[in-house]
């Protein structure tokens, strides 16, 4: 089955989902949705079927503070290390932050922290599986795929949902 796309507005700017009745494959960011689709992909606009359509509400809820975590079918394409690091990234409680090389760590590879920033950079999975609560190891914002002003946006949202800022 190929892929469908519904692209939405949200509190950062317009996101992308994509995948198919098996699961969401990505959640692009604003700078990626706003690149054209794969010529493979067909788009959908009014009826959002299955997990295309429990994205989107889940993210909906997301930003408007009544969901922390999700609970999607998700289908990304990756190697079994990357996926290693997707699945711990999912584990960093909402509002909370950790380093890479504490993310490191927790896979067991305590010396792979740029391996781990790797992955991290190549999650599919925007805000889902959530590499946006991953800071350098003074505390300081690093590098984002949505750029560093989405990442702080997205940090301050859950610790004001929080209470924590």
């Amino acid at each position: 089955m190929s892929l469908a796309y519904h692209d939405f507005d949200t509190l950062i700017g317009t996101l992308r989902v994509v995948g198919d009745d098996g699961g969401i494959e990505r959640v692009d960011l604003p700078n990626a949705a706003a690149r054209d689709p794969d010529p493979g992909w067909r788009e959908r606009r009014r009826s959002l079927p299955g997990p295309l359509g429990e994205a989107k509400r889940q993210l909906r809820e997301y930003f408007g503070g009544e969901r922390r975590g999700f609970d999607l079918p998700l289908s990304p394409a990756g190697t079994a290390f990357q996926r290693r690091v997707w699945d711990e990234l999912r584990r960093i409680p909402y509002g909370e932050t950790v380093s890479y090389g504490e993310l490191a760590r927790r896979i067991g590879r305590p010396t792979a922290s740029r391996a781990v920033g790797a992955a991290n950079g190549r999650n599919p999975l925007a805000i889902v599986v959530p590499c946006h609560r991953v800071i350098g190891a003074d505390g300081a914002l690093t590098g984002y795929g949505g750029g560093l002003p989405v990442k702080e946006t997205l940090l301050a949202h859950e610790r004001r949902v929080t209470g924590a800022g």
